[in-house]
């Protein structure tokens, strides 16, 4: 579509994942060790799965958490299915259902390794493995730490390079907003610039504390990102005049960014004319300012943390409790269905029924999409060809459009991560024709879902969005009360956690209208007081940097209780 920029293919991403999933197929192969193998393939589909584009130290924190819940699951689940009765099996996916409910709404990385939990538990139970018990759980972590080595290795030679990149992320958002102001485009420009300011605020969180010396990369990055903090006060300002401005403006954030972290040479050096020569307002001016100051910054306060937004604990209890009774409906359903081996049921519940990763409708359809295709993939290659060799080439090729999919669409993730799954279980001697039953299975595990969540919990969405909203308009109205008699390490706490909270409950808003509501019920209006609140804060900002009166900071338009009342 026209207009929409086309995010780049994660191409170093897509090579991890074809080379994690492929190498332990061809070592087990080459070697006899062919359920080993699967297994360490197992572990580098769940790693390849969490392989994110966060910081090296975030990432390789996630995928050691995950491995190691992983293979606690799986061992939990081994050991059950081992003992011989049902009943053990059905008791230890209860119990870890429960477990993973509990803690996965905790946070990002807790979410994670209670879903991993769970999933290693489903596949411990319900697939045998022979050999001693430690093996599975060994191999498993072998291949997620191959995926671990594979994301982690540029580190030893592009350090800095994801904080450097996200940094000059926030400028180039900062010239776009500034080109935009006075059109139309103007509101969504300085909400991309408030997404970039966010994303580096998390990916340099780790060195806010730090005192690094200018000279050095992690100094020049720590004065870059407080110059880039600033520069979104001075950006808002000169969004909400809302006149357009030339050249010679826009291009002063690209100039910044040449100054403070120089040796790119996608950011022009000079642009014709200068920011101070265009000065005719408050705001300008202290454009210039900024402008003038690029060359000698020094990280002088201390940026605050973002803040989070947990849910609260009647919204987890309730998921604790919700989640176990899915699996344990999925697990009797698979003992009816299917006996032994009826693993996919519980495993598709596990991840689909994933609230805090977005609409459970929308994962939900994309899920039984996904698997559809993924049936459809691995079927025409089984088509075309049985020989082992060209079955792991597929299985590299899905494994790099999983890592593509993670990022960019969960249907295209779930459609490797299928493709996969089929050809490692063929490996593991499970030679049944399952096509047609795995995706009925996807269908009914989604449906379980879906009635639990939407029959006894229909209004989880729309909760959070409105205590978000109601959090968001709170944080504006503080930045405005408290800004003027604030230090400038304090203003820029207060407006960095105001922005921050409105762009959370945007998100939480679209999350909620993404979900099926109740026949003739009308959600609130979130949106236009997230926008009031905006707008107030633009306001607030031009009022910090003497680019309007007092008199024009108004409350919002629709106060949190309008935005949230029902």
């Amino acid at each position: 579509m026209a207009g929409i920029p086309l995010t780049p293919v994660p191409l170093a991403a897509a090579a991890r994942g074809a080379v994690a999933l492929a190498v332990p197929l061809l070592v087990g192969v080459g070697t006899g060790a062919v359920t080993p193998a699967v297994i360490a393939a197992i572990g580098a589909l769940w790693g390849v799965s969490q392989d994110g584009s966060d910081p090296y130290r975030l990432r390789v924190r996630r995928l050691v958490c995950m491995g190691l819940a992983a293979a606690a699951g799986l061992l939990a689940g081994e050991l059950a299915l081992r003992g011989g009765h049902t009943a053990s099996v059905t008791v230890c996916l209860a119990v870890a259902a429960v477990l993973a409910g509990a803690i996965s709404l905790r946070g990002p990385l807790a979410s994670v390794v209670g879903m991993h939990l769970l999933l290693g538990v489903t596949i411990g139970s319900g697939i045998p493995v022979p050999g001693p018990w430690w093996q599975a759980p060994v191999a498993l972590l072998a291949g997620v730490g191959l995926v671990v080595v594979l994301s982690a290795t540029p580190w030893l030679w592009r350090r800095h390079h994801i904080e450097r990149a996200a940094v000059l992320a926030v400028f180039r958002a900062a010239s776009e907003a500034l080109s935009a102001a006075g059109t139309p485009a103007a509101e969504a420009a300085r909400r991309q610039l408030t997404a970039a300011l966010d994303h580096a605020h998390q990916v340099m969180g780790r060195h806010l504390d730090r005192a690094g010396r200018a000279e050095t990369e992690l100094g020049a990055l720590l004065g870059a990102f407080h110059m880039a903090v600033r520069l979104g006060e001075v950006t808002s300002a000169l969004v909400w005049e809302g006149r357009p401005l030339p050249r010679s403006v826009t291009d002063v954030p690209l100039l910044m960014a040449g100054q403070l972290l120089p040796d790119r040479g996608e950011l022009p050096a000079s642009v014709p004319g200068t920011a101070g020569s265009e000065a005719s307002s408050p705001g300008l001016r202290a454009l210039a300012g900024l402008y003038a100051e690029s060359g000698r910054a020094r990280p002088q306060d201390a940026a605050p943390r973002l803040p989070a937004h947990p849910w609260h604990g009647a919204g987890r209890l309730r998921y604790a409790v919700l989640l176990p009774a899915c699996v344990l409906a999925a697990q009797v359903c698979a003992e009816l269905l299917h006996g032994p081996r009826g693993y996919w049921l519980p495993m598709t519940v596990a991840f689909v029924y994933k609230p805090d990763f977005g609409p459970v409708f929308r994962r939900a359809l994309h899920r039984c999409a996904g698997t559809v295709a993924g049936v459809s993939a691995i079927g025409a290659v089984t088509l075309l060809t049985t020989d082992t060799y060209a079955l792991i080439g597929a299985v590299a090729a899905f494994g790099a459009l999983m890592a593509v999919g993670v990022r960019h669409h969960y249907a295209l993730a779930t459609t490797g991560l299928t493709a996969i799954v089929f050809v490692l279980l063929d490996l593991l001697g499970d030679h049944r024709a399952l096509y047609g039953e795995r995706i009925l299975d996807t269908a009914l595990a989604a449906a379980i879902v879906l009635v639990a969540h939407f029959a006894l919990w229909p209004d989880s969405a729309a909760g959070r969005a409105a205590a978000q909203t109601e959090a968001a308009v709170a944080a504006a109205l503080r930045y405005r009360d408290l800004a003027p008699d604030a230090t400038s390490a304090q203003r820029h706490t207060l407006r960095r956690t105001a922005y921050h909270r409105l762009a959370e409950a945007r998100r939480a808003a679209a999350h909620a209208r993404g979900e099926p509501s109740r026949p003739g019920r009308t959600l609130p209006a979130w949106e236009e007081a997230i926008t009031a609140a905006e707008q107030l804060c633009d306001a607030v900002s031009a009022r910090n940097v003497a680019a309007s009166p007092p008199s024009m900071l108004s409350a919002p338009r629709r106060t949190a209780s309008d935005a949230v009342g029902e």
